[in-house]
């Protein structure tokens, strides 16, 4: 099934990279005006605007920390100057890891991981929602982890702000159900990254033996299944959360 987001206006967070990189290149390949959100990686975002641009696509870089209230306005701000309305389509994306034990876990640890991965989420819905409630339309993704449902050690500030993400995903879905706007979240499990791509073969191995698929996903499949949240086809779905996961968590 092909999905066309043509004329819709897409704001990617944590797009220069990985996951949200591949998000921002299948909503532009599907007609979307893609805004590349970063926080500090300026050469990866105009990079990945460059692969959109010379294929014919329509996307710009925008910097913000999504964390912080004043960037992610600014930001909102700079995508309707640009674009000439705010987006049509928002994907919670940027998240960040800081991990260690519970027991010896620093405080500053702790709050930065939920101010990146669940605060910028709370921001940038609240901002989105003022422009998608006027035209009684939008999608909301947000980006939510397979251990936020399974729990992992050593990852307490990360397993919480990614379950939390799934609450603020069903409530922000009752609150704006009436003005049109469906609000969903993907739920990843082991996708292949650079960070997985660094770890010894046998570490890699002992992880795919837990997956009933039996290896990795790619930010391919997560980005598919963001389309199809992103188009018409998923208008009867709200509230939800797709795993994506290989089998691993059912």
């Amino acid at each position: 099934m092909v999905i066309m987001l043509k004329d819709k206006i897409a704001l990617i967070t944590g797009a220069s990279r990985g996951i949200g990189r591949e998000i921002a290149l299948a909503f532009a390949a599907s007609g979307a005006y893609v805004a590349v959100n970063y926080s500090s990686s300026p050469a990866k975002a105009e990079d990945v605007v460059k692969e959109i641009t010379s294929s014919g696509g329509r996307a710009f870089a925008v910097k913000a920390n999504v964390a912080d209230e004043e960037e992610v306005k600014a930001m909102f701000e700079k995508v309707k100057e640009i674009c000439g309305s705010l987006p049509d389509i928002l994907v919670n994306n940027a998240g960040i890891t800081k991990d260690g034990l519970l027991m010896r876990m620093k405080t500053e640890d702790w709050q930065q991981v939920m101010d990146v991965n669940l605060k910028s989420a709370f921001l940038c819905t609240r901002f989105a929602v003022k422009g998608m409630m006027k035209k009684r339309y939008g999608k909301i993704i947000n980006m939510s982890s397979i251990v936020g449902f399974m729990g992992n050690a050593g990852q307490a500030n990360y397993v919480a702000s990614k379950a939390a993400l799934v609450g603020l995903t069903k409530s922000a879905a009752l609150e704006f159900s009436s003005r049109g706007i469906r609000v969903n979240a993907i739920a990843p499990g082991f996708i292949t990254t650079d960070m997985t791509d660094g770890l010894s073969e046998e570490v890699q191995q002992k992880m795919i033996s837990m997956i009933p698929l039996g290896y990795f996903g790619s930010g391919k499949d997560i980005a598919e299944a963001a389309l199809f949240l992103a188009g018409s086809g998923s208008d009867y779905i709200t509230g939800q959360t797709i795993h994506i996961n290989g089998g691993m968590y059912l």
